[in-house]
């Protein structure tokens, strides 16, 4: 979830149980790989209306494509979506859920009928309304349109006392992937998977997927066939093949730069890498042979690409 580097038997609820909507599947056995076309160029998502001057990261579009959820916020992480009307994306709406505690990492089942997110609100048994000391991972139905109901705690073996979990990510199997720090022994953060066995969340296991140097921001394809995840500041990505994960491949240049990256998904018709970063090589030009006046320095820090993370994305093919 790497938004800090940016920043100085059933499932019990009150009152209700977690049930699964998606139909059963196992993980793929992919011989797919990813292609970054040589003369491909990352963009900037949305510039002005989804990628502004203020941080944004976490990017989950809806299945149709038409609306995105992302996290903007300096004190209050919020969750805030923009809906896109004849080729143009509207002024982001903060979530029905959102905008009181701080949230993030919010992630679109593949079916679009579930978000989950990551948040550190009370939880409703909390007799002083305490914030949690610890991100959690909670979830919302989607009610219709853009309304979503009340949220959800995920309890354990998922969420347990004192640690931080990041980065939900969902296959159509009901598998949960996310990350951790410090959990269970293994220092530093990491990612996990918990499978879903038809009313409750197995116990996470560990997922080493670029040895022992630490891994977050975890996307799953929704047939398990592959995952991107971060590992310092680049990208990368390990496919299912014969019932293992392969050896993780860094993406192309074009991706990582050397600029902080976070919070990798693709498109479900696997055809858009989004990713959050404060890269601003090959996105603007800058004359250093010309000395900034003061109005020179404020147009530079008033644009889009000023150093803060944006929302960016670029063209790939996986076959």
């Amino acid at each position: 979830m790497q938004i800090r580097r940016y920043f100085p038997g059933m499932l019990k609820f009150i009152g209700l149980s977690l049930f699964w909507p998606f139909a059963a599947q196992s993980q793929g056995n992919s011989s797919r790989h990813l292609i970054i076309d040589s003369n491909a160029k990352a963009s900037a998502f949305a510039p002005g209306v989804v990628s502004t001057t203020f941080p944004e990261w976490s990017p989950t579009f809806a299945p149709n494509g038409k609306t995105v959820y992302f996290v903007q916020g300096t004190i209050c992480w919020t969750i805030v979506f923009s809906t896109e009307s004849k080729g143009k994306w509207l002024r982001p709406r903060v979530a029905s859920f959102s905008g009181r505690w701080k949230d993030s990492d919010p992630f679109i089942s593949p079916d679009g009928k579930r978000l989950f997110f990551i948040s550190n609100r009370p939880l409703k048994n909390s007799a002083k309304g305490e914030v949690l000391k610890n991100f959690h991972i909670w979830y919302v139905d989607r009610l219709n349109g853009d309304k979503w109901g009340p949220p959800h705690h995920i309890d354990s073996p998922v969420n347990i006392d004192g640690i931080n979990n990041f980065s939900p990510s969902i296959s159509k199997s009901g598998t949960l992937y996310f990350s951790s720090i410090n959990r269970d022994g293994h220092q530093g953060e990491a990612c996990y998977y918990a499978e879903w066995n038809h009313d409750h969340y197995e116990k996470p296991r560990l997922l080493l997927l670029n040895g022992n140097n630490s891994t977050s921001d975890l996307y799953v394809a929704p047939d398990e066939s592959y995952l991107i995840f971060l590992s310092g500041n680049n990208i990368y990505i390990t496919y299912h093949q014969d019932h293992k994960w392969s050896a993780a491949e860094k993406l192309a240049p074009q991706v990582n730069s050397g600029d902080p990256n976070s919070s990798p998904s693709i498109s479900l018709d696997d055809k858009i890498l989004y990713y959050s970063s404060n890269r601003i090589s090959g996105l603007i030009s800058r004359d250093q042979l010309h000395t900034l006046n003061y109005d020179d320095l404020l147009k530079e820090m008033r644009s889009i690409f000023n150093r803060q993370s944006n929302i960016l994305w670029i063209p790939v093919t996986i076959k």
